[in-house]
């Protein structure tokens, strides 16, 4: 039986920094297609909607970001 993997944050501020960059060209690319003259108003609102959630999810990421710093500052992770 496999032993359970050690909770390993070494890397958890590079991931999740790695997410907020993942996040934003994903807003970028959603909004150069609502550049598109064939889509529907009711898509443009979808996109619009996606947008936002997306927003959210880069501030959650940046509050994590900053939890994992002080984390590695109080137990010496680089």
């Amino acid at each position: 039986m496999q032993k359970p993997n050690p909770d390993d944050r070494s890397n958890n501020v590079e991931r999740l920094e790695q997410m907020v960059q993942n996040t934003e060209q994903n807003i970028q690319e959603a909004n150069e297609t609502m550049d598109n003259n064939e889509l529907t108003a009711s898509q443009k609102e979808q996109i619009k909607e996606k947008n936002q959630h997306r927003q959210e999810s880069i501030e959650q990421f940046q509050i994590e970001i900053q939890e994992e710093k002080a984390f590695r500052e109080g137990h010496d992770l680089q």
